[in-house]
């Protein structure tokens, strides 16, 4: 309790610092005009975002395995808001093939990079592998990410002021990490792995953010809260049974994305970095597990391993 007690009054300071550099913000926006790339924008509340940025004349890249529905995606944000700023590229977060050459195209595109969002996640019932022999659902929710980012994170400091925003939940709040078994191998059940997934997700942000303390890059990630998206698996007759349902009881994408358009866009937390942040834009405190820093350093390594990327 005391040591929640005491990381709740680091993180809220950390999270509360406002900048006084003005050159970043115009209406309270960073850069508009600027690029952002954002993964799994399709649907749900990677749609919502890019669509809103657009609105917010940002030039948006949107990230996608079904690039055929990206490219209607983009026609109609285009005719939505009147935008032509708007751009797909294939990236397939489960193939770090896809992802590598998602970034080569990104980078050969675009010379600058002002926000990274890594939106898209996923959750499966059952234990399925990737073409590189990974877990599904760490491969995607993490490792694509965490490849994503290292690839781009040049071209962020080359642009800076920057920022990455990565979506996580407060489903971290309820497991631990094993390096014995991150792929699941022993045991799998599809809750555990998702959770696992998004303490990744914190866990890489805060390391990340030491990584990039004094570059004008800035990282956090945060809860969307409970929303109705297509992240629920439809392999499974209980989740395509409930899910209509329960999608009455949750919040709308258009809610779930508040957060993550507060952080890509807001001038309250230019300079904050490596906070976590809640559904209704409030700064709190991650888990205690994922504040551990030898964790965080481990799953650097072993990502960095995986990956097959060196330490930028």
């Amino acid at each position: 309790m005391i040591q929640q007690a005491l990381l709740e009054v680091f993180f809220l300071d950390q999270a509360t610092r406002l900048s006084d550099n003005p050159r970043a913000f115009k209406d309270g926006n960073l850069f508009m005009n600027s690029v952002v790339l954002v993964t799994g924008t399709t649907h749900g509340i990677g749609l919502v975002t890019a669509r809103e940025l657009a609105r917010a004349r940002y030039t948006v890249v949107m990230a996608c395995r079904d690039l055929a529905l990206a490219d209607q995606v983009v026609s109609d944000i285009k005719r939505e808001t009147g935008n032509q700023e708007v751009y797909s590229v294939s990236c397939d977060l489960a193939s770090l093939a896809s992802v590598r050459l998602c970034a080569e195209t990104f980078l050969s595109r675009f010379s600058e990079l002002h926000v990274l969002i890594n939106n898209a996640g996923l959750m499966r019932t059952r234990r399925e592998t990737t073409i590189d022999g990974f877990e599904t659902t760490f491969a995607t929710n993490h490792l694509g990410p965490f490849l994503l980012t290292n690839l781009l994170l040049d071209r962020l400091r080359e642009s800076a002021p920057a920022r990455i925003v990565n979506v996580a939940s407060n489903a971290h709040r309820g497991t631990r990490l094993d390096f014995e078994d991150l792929q699941a191998r022993r045991k799998y059940r599809a809750m555990q792995a998702y959770a696992k997934s998004k303490l990744a997700n914190v866990m890489f942000t805060l390391a990340l953010a030491r990584r990039l303390e004094g570059t004008g890059v800035t990282v956090n990630c945060l809860h969307p809260g409970v929303v109705g998206t297509n992240i629920f698996p439809t392999d499974n007759f209980l989740f395509r049974a409930v899910a209509p349902i329960a999608r009455h009881f949750l919040m709308s994408p258009q809610m779930g994305a508040k957060t993550t358009l507060h952080l890509a866009k807001s001038n309250t937390v230019v300079d904050v970095s490596g906070a976590y942040f809640d559904e209704f834009q409030k700064p709190r405190p991650p888990s205690l597990h994922a504040t551990n820093e030898m964790d965080q350093e481990e799953l650097w390594r072993v990502s960095e391993a995986l990956t097959g990327i060196t330490d930028g």
